[in-house]
């Protein structure tokens, strides 16, 4: 089968109603493009649970924040395409704004609680957009199961959360972190960095690391686990903390004792660029 693009919610809803018609079973990945090695993992995991397999790719407006990098996101849709048909997804959506969001759109869909902490705290109205553009993505793709990777952690667990509470027919499947082999996460962003600031940057893993080893070998009290994670950071002249936080991963809320499971969250600039990154104990 060849790759379809699709360029508006009708093109789509055509070819789903075909696959609906052979009984298809559909995967769904949403990505703002750019995409790289940890797209690439959904979209294989996707096309391997999957009869066919629908890959957004928006850079969603209503997701970012006034004085957010929503001019400068990168985009590359022409490579996009390429990785995309080399690891066998069926069908690209690539809308404008203006075919996902009518001038008089009114309606948005706000997660509260597990969307309130974290980058919640940090970017307003930015979990609003997120789901608002998922719950779209999810009735025009009419998806059996969708992908989304735990760097975003929190995003994840909103979604799993609004899925959950609005009984949505859909199976939300999140997939570990892939990273650089120094242990960078991958991110778009990451094409942000400049040289000396890429060197840099590997301090978010190194400082999630020291702190698993201090889990792992039994520390119960999140707020020492905090701050060893946070000198290792702050040794690091080009970083500067968002956040370090460690909270119930079913709740998204801070703990101070680590008895369940637990997401560990850090926020880091290095230089302007934000960056984040997490690990799950889960117990």
């Amino acid at each position: 089968m060849s790759l379809t693009i699709a360029k508006t919610p009708g093109e789509v809803k055509a070819v789903i109603r075909e696959w609906k018609k052979e009984g298809l079973s559909i995967g769904l990945v949403p990505t703002m493009g750019y995409l790289h090695e940890g797209h690439g993992s959904l979209i294989k995991k996707a096309v391997s649970e999957n009869d066919r397999v629908m890959v957004s790719v928006f850079v969603n407006p209503i997701q970012f924040g006034p004085n957010e990098d929503l001019e400068s996101y990168p985009r590359d849709f022409e490579a996009d395409v390429k990785l995309i048909e080399s690891l066998g997804a069926d069908l690209v959506f690539h809308p404008e704004p203006s075919d996902m969001y009518e001038k008089d759109f009114s309606t948005t869909i706000s997660v509260s609680g597990v969307s309130e902490n974290l980058c919640g705290a940090r970017r307003p109205g930015h979990f609003n957009g997120v789901c608002t553009v998922v719950t779209k993505l999810f009735n025009l793709s009419e998806a059996d199961r969708a992908y989304f990777g735990q760097k975003d952690a929190q995003q994840l667990a909103v979604v799993k959360r609004m899925v959950r509470d609005l009984n949505a027919n859909i199976e939300i499947v999140g997939c570990p972190i892939i990273r650089e082999e120094d242990g960078l996460a991958k991110s778009s962003r990451n094409t942000y960095l400049s040289a000396d600031e890429r060197k840099a940057a590997v301090v978010l893993s190194k400082a999630l690391k020291a702190g698993k080893e201090m889990i792992e070998s039994g520390e119960k009290d999140a707020s020492k686990v905090k701050a060893k994670i946070s000198s290792v950071i702050d040794a690091e002249p080009l970083a500067k903390t968002d956040y370090v936080e460690i909270c119930d991963w079913n709740l998204i809320e801070p703990v101070d004792i680590i008895n369940n499971s637990v997401l560990v969250a850090i926020a880091v600039y290095i230089g302007k660029t934000r960056l984040i990154d997490n690990f799950i104990i889960e117990k």
